[in-house]
């Protein structure tokens, strides 16, 4: 298998963009009385946590102990404790792969293995397994078992959703530790939106298109980090272009979404420009995070003087007042140490244009670099 170029380690996925990780001292929540409080910090510290997880353990028992208050129903009790266990069972499994990049590949459950888009998404999964990426699908037929099946078993991740009719696990990940059962979509669609590196769509129904638009949605919000999002068609195939023109002519004609939004995703029928998007991606740039108003980009290089002199030319709109400056870690990211030696490129944010943040990152990664 090929080495990835990706040496450098994987920041924690933040599913809010880096906007959170900085948490106060002292505790947010309570229970309203004092003893109470104090004993469940001392249950906490007893239970072996990670000290740096403890605070959020102890809101996290604390908001269980006032939803009983609330006297709520027991169908809402069921909904979020349930809820509660999905997402713990998969990040447990998720959290033995950390140090590894991933991609999400979405598609038709239906499609049968002598279409074309099925074979497509097979040599998709052998491409990124030789690019050292992990492969997660929905665990179904179709499109996510081809994926699946390039990719290999113990490249593959299956988020499978409980169905009273369909979708059972297909026969590449069935059966493995990395399979993981949901009962609800959002907790699933969570587990795809937060640990994936880069998202690759291909033909399907109404679950790919809601997974695309939704995608789409949170980070042209800036709710989840930009990744790289490529929509895939067979070779020669007019799914997407069909689709992209009813978003040009319906939506953007009518102002109902902006001209940059385009640059959140990338259009292609050839598969080696897909796993190239992907990859390239991450040529250079690392990751980001927003520490108060400043925007901090992770850089694997330096870039060199004359680089940095064009970002700023060409990137001056996206900056509230200065320039943007080439330093080292933040005092506000020492939560990160595994980073801490990688390069900065930082600058006073204005605004919430990630498709502008998007031509940036890509700015980045074509950039002359001093390494």
């Amino acid at each position: 298998m090929k080495k990835s170029p990706l040496t450098q380690p994987i920041p924690e996925k933040d599913f809010t963009s880096g906007q959170i990780f900085d948490l106060p001292e002292t505790y947010r929540s309570s229970t309203g009385q004092k003893e109470l409080d104090a004993q469940l910090r001392e249950l906490v510290q007893t239970w072996a946590c990670a000290d740096r997880c403890n605070d959020l353990v102890v809101e996290l028992l604390i908001t269980a102990l006032l939803t009983g208050r609330d006297n709520p129903s027991q169908a809402n009790l069921k909904l979020m404790n349930r809820a509660l266990k999905e997402m713990r069972a998969a990040n447990k499994i998720f959290s033995e792969y950390a140090g590894r990049r991933k991609v999400t590949v979405f598609g038709s459950a239906r499609t049968p293995a002598d279409r074309a888009a099925y074979q497509t998404a097979l040599q998709l999964g052998r491409r990124l397994a030789e690019e050292d990426f992990m492969v997660i699908t929905g665990a179904g037929n179709g499109i996510m078992g081809a994926a699946q099946a390039g990719g290999g078993r113990e490249n593959g991740f299956g988020l499978n959703i409980s169905l009273p009719f369909e979708q059972q696990a297909n026969e590449t990940i069935a059966g493995d530790p990395k399979l993981i059962e949901f009962n609800y979509f959002f907790t699933r669609k969570l587990s795809f939106m937060k640990e994936s590196d880069a998202y690759v769509l291909l033909p399907g129904g109404f679950g790919t298109m809601d997974e695309m638009f939704e995608t789409l949605t949170l980070m042209q919000t800036g709710k989840t980090s930009i990744k790289p999002i490529v929509l895939l068609d067979e070779p020669g195939g007019t799914y997407w272009k069909t689709l992209i023109r009813f978003l040009k002519e319906h939506l953007f004609r009518r102002e109902l979404i902006s001209e940059r939004d385009f640059d959140l995703f990338s259009l292609t029928d050839d598969l080696e420009a897909a796993v190239t998007e992907v990859t390239g991606f991450y040529r250079n740039f690392h990751s980001y995070r927003y520490v108060g108003h400043r925007l901090v980009f992770r850089m694997r290089s330096a870039l060199s003087p004359a680089a940095l002199a064009a970002i700023n030319e060409g990137f001056a709109d996206l900056l509230d007042q200065g320039t943007w400056q080439q330093t080292r870690a933040l005092r506000a990211e020492k939560n990160e140490p595994e980073i801490a030696e990688l390069p900065r490129l930082v600058g006073l944010a204005k605004g919430s244009d990630y498709g502008r943040l998007r031509q940036l990152i890509d700015a980045l990664n074509s950039a002359e670099t001093s390494a």
